[in-house]
């Protein structure tokens, strides 16, 4: 009797140990199972801005416009021109390169410091949000769940595009490494 109840313990205890290891996040490029369909875009990530891309304003009927930065039917809107000096950085990506941008790695933020801007992805990678973008994304739940996706900007060198893929926002972020 006593062998079986020191089994079960050692069993309950290797369970109770073992569960944050199950509970961890999955790799970016796993998809998990949790994971909401994105309410932007028609539902859908949208695939990486064209290359150069356009400013494009959206334009509705009875004349109204959407300038904000955005993703609607997979085109991207809002997009500072390529010559915009806010963009201009002396040495582009002083931090190396993000290792895992694009449509097919969806992230959660891990940490956000709403004072300097900074948010962490899992595996310690950490990003700043433009300060002339921050009002765009400052609302935002960072610690909802997968919401996120980076794209290379295609138009100004050192910058990436953070995606949010419940209100089809983009915001200007710099990869400041890990």
């Amino acid at each position: 009797m006593r062998t079986r109840s020191a089994f079960l313990l050692a069993a309950f205890l290797l369970f109770v140990t073992a569960f944050p290891v199950w509970a961890q996040h999955p790799a970016p490029h796993m998809p998990a199972p949790h994971m909401m369909a994105p309410r932007a875009n028609q539902g859908h990530i949208p695939p990486p801005p064209p290359m150069p891309s356009a400013h494009r304003i959206e334009r509705f009927e009875g004349g109204a416009i959407n300038s904000t930065q955005h993703v609607d039917h997979n085109i991207w809107y809002g997009h500072d021109l390529p010559n915009d000096p806010r963009f201009h950085l002396d040495h582009p990506f002083p931090h190396g390169h993000f290792p895992h941008p694009g449509p097919g790695f969806r992230y959660n933020i891990v940490r956000i410091d709403p004072v300097h801007h900074w948010f962490w992805l899992p595996g310690g990678y950490y990003f700043e949000v433009a300060p002339w973008d921050w009002f765009l994304c400052s609302d935002w739940c960072w610690d909802c769940g997968d919401d996120f996706v980076i794209y290379d900007d295609p138009d100004h060198p050192g910058w990436y595009l953070l995606y949010n893929v419940h209100t089809g926002i983009y915001v200007h972020v710099q990869y400041m490494g890990m």
